[in-house]
């Protein structure tokens, strides 16, 4: 299956899912803009139709929310696709997929210790680089640092 396919069935078979912005390509590796809701449901999805390894995820800050990037890829037929999850400033929130990706366990750690962002599901969702006692998440665009914090 290649890329064009499995956009096309993504948008067909969940509802809200949108083509990301072409201006917002890296590389041309197309992207889908996902609900959050939906998320782990089209992973799932992408998992069983061979598009089974994932890359990369992060998460990203802007001014107006949240966003947690996905990449993709096939190890079979090298497709490769990236699905975007744009969650609220106030309590930002996505479902874990280490079920389905136990390589996004680490990565949905950090998105946690420097965003905040929250991952049901995951099996320990705790800081990994900050020490435990830390407050806040340094990489938000509102984190206000303390001058003595750990100096």
């Amino acid at each position: 299956m290649d890329a064009q396919k499995y956009l096309a069935d993504i948008k067909g078979k969940f509802p809200g899912v949108e083509d990301a912005p072409a201006v917002n390509l890296k590389d041309g590796i197309p992207a889908l803009i996902c609900p959050a809701a939906s998320l782990f449901d089209i992973v799932k999805y992408l998992k069983e139709e061979k598009l089974d390894f994932l890359l990369n995820l992060c998460g990203t800050d802007y001014k107006e929310y949240f966003e947690v990037i996905y990449h993709f890829t096939s190890l079979e037929s090298k497709v490769k696709l990236v699905l975007k999850v744009k969650l609220p400033k106030e309590n930002p929130e996505v479902s874990s997929i280490t079920p389905l990706h136990a390589g996004a366990d680490w990565q949905e750690r950090e998105a946690f210790d420097l965003l905040g962002i929250n991952f049901p599901g995951h099996p320990n969702l705790k800081r990994i680089l900050l020490p435990c006692d830390w407050e806040g998440h340094p990489l938000r665009k509102d984190y206000d640092r303390k001058p003595d914090q750990y100096d």
